[in-house]
């Protein structure tokens, strides 16, 4: 059995249990047996932050969470809180484009014929964005390719296509869409889900090929076979179960209907593909991205009827406002931290510690603050221990452009690029203090 194909062809295993095979140790190369499994996601929340309610006050190893990132305490030693990084960019576009579209490529907006705010009006990044330029640097290597070299998930992102709505570029005016319904990234990931009104099992059509492969593999995969198996049964189960209550359901087809009052459940079946995907070794870079720029959720779950938008804009001297803004961002940060657990209770296939301790998440933001619209000291924070980052920090910069936290990242990843986005902004090189 010199390959895959060839061990596939001598059992007769169909294609359809490729997605339930792609990470046991029986199909790796020697070189990805012995390579460490190193992963990156990016996760987005718009409209700024409550300044007064995010940064901690303290610099260094002991610092007081407040109160926006107190649902991440039990991680704190194994996260960094960043201060002082900026999104340098101008040109063209307002300063919710730019940070949308800047925020992950780090370069100019093209000029274009999208009007927002006062600015000027703008069109797409001009460059790619660093998950695919990480992406394509792991797929270019035999260790490190995996069945997609990037994962990206939304919530409620709206189907129209403009600046405000995408963060990720293959490159210079392509930007990619989020995949936002569950059901379609279930079918993306498995390819099995035709019809979602009957559901039938996606197992039922690879069970025996399955049942063939557990006799000739090891006890470790026998296990990860039954663990891929048990998670698509809990998936139909709750999508089944989102029908038969009479929950609204998203169509499957490019972009989902907004329907406000199921997005912490959406976001919680799209957190679990996530990390199944990863357990699945499917791809190690994701993006997450919740709404979009000038996202407009109503919160109601909360009890909040306002808009986010409209309520980031309030002046400060608003402090009713701004405690619903602050009850808004623990949210985004309580979502953080149901996928940071879900990592760490996770093990990871195949080798010793959990998920976590091989990814690193990035939550970011497209400004600093909703009402000044602020580039400025953009709320950036990093959980995991997927590039080897000192952890457990408040770093306090003295207003660096974010490229060299971009270029930093792909550093971890041993992709030593000497600047990313606009060369201007990484000048003094990649961000220093991490490591």
């Amino acid at each position: 059995m010199h390959n895959r194909r060839h061990f596939l062809k001598h059992l007769g295993i169909g294609a359809a249990a490729l997605p339930f095979i792609s990470n046991l140790s029986a199909f790796a190369t020697q070189a990805a047996l012995s390579s460490r499994k190193q992963r990156l996601v990016v996760m987005f929340s718009p409209n700024g932050t409550v300044p007064w309610d995010f940064w901690p006050d303290e610099e260094g190893e002991t610092f007081t969470l407040k109160r926006i990132l107190e649902p991440l305490k039990d991680f704190q030693s194994r996260m960094v809180v960043m201060h002082g990084v900026c999104d340098k960019v101008r040109g063209d576009g307002d300063n919710h484009m730019r940070g949308m579209g800047c925020l992950l490529t780090g370069v100019e907006l093209f000029p274009g014929n999208i009007q927002g705010g006062s600015d000027t009006p703008a069109g797409w990044a001009s460059g790619i964005s660093i998950d695919q330029e990480i992406g394509n640097f792991l797929q270019s290597k035999a260790e490190t390719r995996t069945r997609f070299g990037s994962l990206e998930f939304g919530v409620m992102v709206p189907d129209r296509a403009d600046t405000w709505t995408r963060m990720s570029y293959v490159g210079a005016n392509k930007p990619i869409a989020p995949i936002d319904d569950p059901y379609l990234m279930f079918k993306k990931l498995y390819g099995q889900v035709k019809d979602r009104e009957v559901l039938t099992s996606v197992l039922d059509s690879v069970q025996q090929d399955l049942k063939r492969i557990s006799q000739v593999v090891s006890a470790a995969d026998r296990h990860l076979l039954d663990e891929h198996a048990t998670f698509v049964r809990s998936m139909e189960a709750q999508l089944q179960q989102s029908q038969d209550q009479g929950h609204a359901v998203p169509a499957l087809e490019l972009g989902v209907k907004e329907e406000n009052d199921n997005i912490p459940q959406i976001t919680k079946m799209q957190m679990d593909l996530l990390v199944n995907s990863f357990v699945n070794d499917f791809s190690r870079v994701a993006t997450f991205q919740i709404t979009n720029s000038v996202g407009q959720p109503k919160m109601r779950w909360l009890g909040i009827d306002d808009s986010h938008h409209e309520l980031s804009h309030e002046p400060n001297e608003n402090m009713e406002a701004h405690e619903k803004l602050t009850k808004i961002n623990t949210w985004y940060a309580e979502q953080l931290a149901y996928l940071v657990r879900r990592l760490s209770e996770t093990p990871e296939p195949g080798a010793e510690g959990s998920l976590l301790d091989n990814t690193l998440i990035v939550w970011g933001n497209e400004l600093g603050q909703g009402n000044s619209h602020t580039l400025d000291n953009l709320p950036f924070v990093m959980v995991g221990n997927g590039l080897d980052f000192d952890m457990g920090r408040s770093l306090k910069f003295p207003s660096v452009p974010h490229n060299r936290l971009l270029v930093a990242l792909a550093h971890g990843f041993g992709h030593h690029i000497e600047s990313f986005g606009n060369p201007e902004y990484c000048k003094d090189g990649v961000l220093t203090g991490l490591t």
